[in-house]
């Protein structure tokens, strides 16, 4: 049996695979976000930790027999997020996670600091990515960084409680801003230009790769004979690419999580940063990730559940009885909640409700979530076809996997047949039990398979050309709208 723990944002999934490549349960335990600030978000590493063992019981309370046969383990996790670690690997503050903004200075003077950044990371510099998380720090917490002894990313913060052993995986790596994502190995030059060195971080291994064992006390505890291997496992989007059997050159899924991410598997390093496409290594050896992201997507529909006092089911029933006359009239929505990325870059842009009148009720609100959501990753899939990077049909995981009208939307849009799995929305715990299994002796043709196919939605072109004037006005609007995001126009509190 292997146990992949993949470590969100909202929650940690936790899940149990059988060796014959059927999942035997899942748990989860949630997660709150600390925002101390307007445009800050922090997370107590320690919640992580206890949120894991939290899952972890009820998943050994479900199925004690299958638990007790665990022999390896693999992670997944947020990326980007900013662990501080001391010599006696004491947590010196809050982690600052990836989708705090208030680095926007720093990224401006790294780029300034090492002309060579988009060549070696293959990625323009942005709040959300570590290095610059890192430079706020020495700034404005100077003696918090004088104690640094090491940054962890969140799931490696995970794995040193499970193996008491520090680690980390290319793929995670490449969101530091610190990787020669080509030679998948720290750059000096890049760490240099923040004011660090390799000695802060954790040694480099494979995803598929033993990262330590499970500690003694654990195996006791979680009732184990042991011995336990812990793989160095994935960022949740590589994670998600192996739960898929995403590994091989033109593989795609598109993700839609708490954010929304598009991602295309190459067997080669092809950085395209002008169009702040995302060149990251993969959690399986020679293998590179082409990525758009958006920084929110479902994390969209359920604040707007939690703003008109309902849940996504009952919304998502609303939106698929309107008419399309009611949805060519709603109103144009802006996903912009936490700023955004592909393709704009813009860690000040907000979200907006454009339009609406006397006749916009709580359906077609919801209907301008999804289509907004939508808009943004056809934002990101034409900056990724601007890079010459090809997908014939993309695999839909995450939670917004749940819905079959978003994904038919999004195949509408995209005019791409979009497909569901079984079991997506557990895409990164699947990857991360498979990355044990790896790490366990696993053979990669019979561990990373493909899922069978449960629904595949194909485009209809009418919808496509009805929903291009509204795509159009999505874009005219951000447009618009882009200087007034600006601070010298905005008030935030």
């Amino acid at each position: 049996m292997y146990l992949g723990i993949d470590l969100g944002t909202s929650e940690v999934k936790v899940l149990l695979l059988a060796p014959s490549g059927l999942v035997v349960g899942t748990a989860g335990a949630p997660f709150q976000v600390s925002r101390p600030q307007p445009r800050w978000s922090e997370q107590d590493p320690a919640s992580w930790w206890q949120g894991t063992c939290d899952a972890i019981a009820a998943l050994r309370a479900q199925h004690p027999q299958a638990f007790a046969q665990i022999r390896g383990i693999g992670l997944s996790g947020q990326m980007h997020g900013a662990v501080l670690l001391d010599d006696h690997d004491r947590v010196l503050r809050p982690a600052i996670l990836w989708n705090d903004m208030r680095s926007v200075v720093e990224c401006a003077e790294l780029t300034a600091r090492a002309p060579r950044l988009h060549q070696i990371a293959g990625n323009l510099a942005m709040p959300g990515f570590t290095a610059p998380k890192l430079m706020w720090v020495a700034r404005h917490e100077p003696e918090i960084f004088r104690q640094l002894a090491c940054v962890l990313l969140p799931k490696d913060y995970v794995r040193l409680q499970l193996t008491g052993t520090k680690a980390i995986d290319p793929s995670d790596a490449a969101g530091t801003l610190w990787l020669d994502v080509a030679r998948r190995d720290w750059s000096d030059e890049l760490l240099d230009a923040c004011g660090l060195s390799r000695r802060q971080m954790p040694p480099l291994i494979e995803g598929s790769a033993p990262a330590g064992m499970l500690r003694a006390e654990l195996l006791r505890e979680w009732g184990l004979a042991g011995p336990v291997v812990v793989a160095t496992g994935g960022g949740d989007n590589a994670a998600s690419a192996v739960g898929i059997g995403a590994t091989e050159p033109g593989d795609g899924f598109l993700s839609l999580g708490t954010s929304g991410v598009l991602c295309v598997i190459s067997d080669r390093y092809q950085p395209n940063p002008a169009s702040a496409v995302h060149s990251f290594c993969h959690a399986v050896p020679e293998r590179w990730n082409q990525m758009s992201v958006v920084l929110s997507a479902a994390s969209c529909l359920r604040w707007v559940c939690k703003l008109t006092g309902t849940d996504e089911a009952s919304l998502l029933a609303d939106v698929a009885a309107l008419t399309e006359q009611q949805c060519v009239q709603a109103p144009l929505f802006l996903p912009y909640l936490s700023g955004e990325r592909t393709p704009h870059n813009d860690p000040y842009a907000q979200g907006v409700f454009f339009g609406m009148t006397h006749a916009t009720e709580r359906a077609t609100l919801g209907y301008a979530v999804l289509e907004g959501v939508a808009f943004a990753v056809l934002d990101g899939f034409h900056a990724l076809r601007g890079a010459g990077i090809q997908a014939q049909a993309l695999s839909l995981i995450g939670g917004g996997a749940r819905s079959p009208y978003w994904a038919q939307l999004i195949a509408d849009l995209l005019q791409t047949p979009i497909r569901t799995h079984g079991g997506g929305e557990a895409g990164a715990a699947l990857g991360a039990a498979r990355l044990g299994w790896l790490a366990d002796g696993g053979v990669a043709r019979e561990v990373l398979t493909k899922p069978e196919i449960r629904v595949e939605y194909r485009p209809e072109p009418a919808r496509h050309q009805m929903l291009q004037p509204r795509f159009e006005r999505f874009r005219e609007l951000y447009r618009h709208l882009r200087p007034l995001f600006d601070p010298a126009h905005v008030t935030l509190g």
